[in-house]
């Protein structure tokens, strides 16, 4: 029984190490946004730099593709899309899937907008967004203009996620 307990206790120590959250410092409003590249759902690069002086760009981050909460967070988006799109908002997706994942998720929800595969956690860590020791990252927003940062959520919602950038795009100064 002993031996049993200890191996139970070994596990759920393995266990809450993989899940827990690395201690991240996410980018700070008024900072540059990263200058990262990624790879997106068709297996192309995305260079974000010049992404960042067309307008306003959204980063959202979101644990994993096709998982109730996140495809509540990218339908909010892609419902929103065109309201988005007309106040000059360019939105990029951000998980640890894969590429064919990532295409396999906006596929089936008709997701407009571009899917940025990290499976090497470099745009997460960029941008500081806390993940844990599997590579998925926590739900955050980050809102783009002029390369910096004008907004951030570090508790993104899932099914508001659409209206609070819209509110915050509202607020910035013009």
């Amino acid at each position: 029984m002993k031996i049993f307990a200890s191996i139970l206790g070994i596990v759920g120590l393995t266990i809450a190490f993989l899940l827990s959250n690395s201690h991240a410092n996410p980018v700070e409003v008024g900072a540059g946004a990263p200058k990262v590249k990624a790879i997106d759902q068709d297996g192309k690069e995305v260079d974000l730099a010049p992404a960042y002086t067309k307008g306003l760009t959204l980063v959202y981050f979101y644990p994993k593709a096709d998982t109730p909460g996140c495809t509540k967070e990218a339908c909010s988006l892609r419902d929103a899309f065109a309201e988005l799109k007309a106040k000059g908002v360019t939105v990029f997706g951000v998980s640890h899937d894969s590429p064919a994942a990532q295409k396999a998720f906006k596929e089936k929800y008709n997701l407009p907008f571009t899917l940025l595969a990290d499976e090497k956690g470099e745009l997460i860590q960029a941008f500081g967004v806390p993940a844990n020791q599997l590579g998925i990252a926590a739900r955050q927003s980050f809102l783009v203009k002029d390369g910096k940062i004008v907004w951030r959520d570090l508790k993104a919602s899932t099914d508001q996620q659409a209206k609070d950038v819209l509110a915050a795009v509202a607020a910035l100064p013009k």
